[in-house]
């Protein structure tokens, strides 16, 4: 069975990921990042703060997230 992450652990924690920022993210360092969990999940943390919390979703989660981003459902948001 993967590790499983409590959202608000620190990112530091989260052992054997690889941190991701898109390419689109600004110059200034403002921006999240993203990284793959073991088992499908997702973990987004704070690009100034890497140390700090991560939020965490399971595998269902995160397909529907991206689901979501891919219909235009928080282009409102922009």
């Amino acid at each position: 069975m993967a590790e499983e992450y409590a959202n608000g652990v620190p990112a530091r924690l989260i052992d054997g990921v690889v941190w991701r920022k898109s390419g689109a993210s600004s110059a200034l360092g403002n921006c999240v990042e993203l990284a793959a969990l073991a088992g499908g999940g997702a973990a987004f943390r704070n690009s100034r703060d890497p140390h700090g919390p991560a939020l965490v979703y399971t595998p269902e989660e995160f397909a529907a997230f991206v689901d979501g981003v891919k219909k235009g459902e928080f282009d409102d948001l922009l």
